[in-house]
């Protein structure tokens, strides 16, 4: 789509939002709760469309359309349940409540790696809040998006209420700007890069407006003497290698207590080299190809820059050779923990195997990094386990024990803190983020008393 697309789509989205926004909001729950059930009845090609357009193996396609299914049936739910507190008023014959209405017209910009179930975190909330929303995928991945706006419009449409309530552009960076500045735009969810995110809530702000940020994540996995090695193992390589390296939540950093270093990285290399490559849509793959050439490019160059800084390749490195963007899943042992290479999130299967020795320096190294998306301590311990959830521990909005970094539940909100944006998406109370709030105060009583016990006669 061009601008003049843009322009088309932003009008009738917003005159679309007029008859939804007058839908009681367990009607609006009926309507997600449709679009959920043509989600499933469709499960199976749509996760095989997104395994073929964005190259993740089909088991993981499926898995992220059940997630925007998952999502729609919690909202429905929520439906019912969203609303403010009646507050204690110290005025007699007076009422003080708080009143939520929906921001208006919701602009969604999703990243590549999960063309599905982004959007559906953000389009299921944001509709039963009584918003409508414009989706921006990713260039990359508009067959998805198209797909899934039409499922979602005849629902609509069967329902004789505007497709344009669930509206889509597709386009590249100057509709994405445009989507930034738009005043009319009143809330922008935008996952990406921290570097593009970095420009968007620029421009947001600029504008005073309103914006949810996914960013980066460079996580960690911390290891301790006394872990279950029978968890740690299997948990490290899905949180490495799981979408081949292509999470926001994905491992990138691996703390190992020294005392367990070398047992733990010899078992890893073991169980990575039984990593079954192959055609994404093949059901005995685990492990498919990087989205694009681009990012081939940037995993060679993370590696050579991992050895130029003093690591060791032990498995991986390099680039398959088969056709499409296939790259060996690859572990680096022995630099520092504040090489730069370790700071800098590369989006591609390469996990940096580190060595500790104190809690209190290993929950330090986690948290000095400029992301805070999720974090993983495999321990025992129940006093370290609480300290890990507390005040001094992982600073991240994702704080896990004993399982991996990746794969969180949609019931949880999802997001993280400092350069990752501080966006919050999907369960608890990240329904509020799509509303604003109106303190309302009711005098139901013949009388003008003031607040704070003023006179003023």
């Amino acid at each position: 789509g061009n601008l003049e697309d843009y322009e088309e789509t932003v009008k009738k989205a917003k005159e679309a939002w007029k008859v939804w926004a007058d839908i009681p909001a367990p009607k609006r729950g009926e309507i997600v709760r449709q679009i959920g059930d043509a989600l499933r009845q469709k499960i199976k090609v749509l996760g095989s469309l997104v395994s073929l357009e964005m190259g993740k193996i089909f088991v993981e396609g499926v898995g992220e359309v059940q997630e925007y299914v998952d999502v729609c049936d919690y909202a429905v739910g929520l439906s019912r349940m969203i609303g403010g507190p009646i507050l204690p008023s110290e005025r007699p014959g007076h009422a003080l409540i708080e009143q939520w209405n929906p921001v208006g017209l919701v602009g969604v910009i999703t990243a590549f790696n999960f063309p599905v179930a982004v959007y559906g975190w953000n389009s299921a909330i944001a509709m039963i809040c009584g918003n409508a929303c414009l989706w921006k995928g990713a260039p990359t991945t508009s067959l998805v998006s198209v797909a899934v706006t039409k499922i979602i419009a005849k629902v609509l449409e069967d329902n004789k209420l505007p497709g344009a309530i669930c509206s889509l552009v597709c386009g590249g960076a100057d509709i994405g700007t445009a989507m930034a500045k738009d005043e009319r735009m009143d809330l922008l969810s935008f996952t990406g890069s921290t570097k593009v995110g970095k420009q968007v809530a620029l421009m947001v702000q600029e504008r005073f407006g309103r914006s949810l940020l996914e960013l980066g994540g460079n996580n960690a996995i911390i290891v301790f003497e006394d872990a279950d090695l029978n968890l740690v193992i299997p948990s490290a390589l899905f949180a490495s290698v799981g979408t081949a390296g292509q999470r926001c939540t994905t491992a990138r950093r691996l703390f190992l207590h020294e005392s367990i270093h070398d047992e733990v990285v010899a078992k890893l290399a073991k169980a990575y080299a039984q990593v079954r490559i192959g055609d994404p849509w093949d059901s005995d793959t685990l492990y498919g190809p990087l989205h694009t050439k681009e990012a081939v490019k940037m995993f060679l160059a993370a590696v050579e820059q991992a050895k130029q800084q003093g690591g060791s390749v032990v498995c991986g490195g390099k680039v398959i050779n088969r056709p499409g963007n296939y790259v060996e899943p690859t572990i680096v042992t022995g630099l520092p923990h504040n090489a730069p290479i370790v700071h800098t999130e590369t989006f591609a299967p390469i996990l940096y195997v580190l060595k500790f020795k104190e809690e209190e320096e290993v929950f330090a190294w986690n948290n000095e990094v400029k992301q805070g998306l999720s974090s993983s301590i495999f321990t025992k311990d129940l006093g370290r386990i609480f300290r890990w959830l507390g005040p001094k521990g992982s600073d991240c909005g994702i704080v896990n024990v004993n399982i991996p970094t990746s794969g969180a539940e949609i019931g949880g909100a999802f997001g993280g803190e400092k350069h990752t944006g501080g966006g919050r998406e999907s369960g608890s109370d990240s329904w509020k983020l799509y509303m604003r709030r109106s303190t309302c105060t009711i005098n139901y009583s013949k009388d003008l008393p003031l607040a704070q016990g003023i006179k003023f006669q």
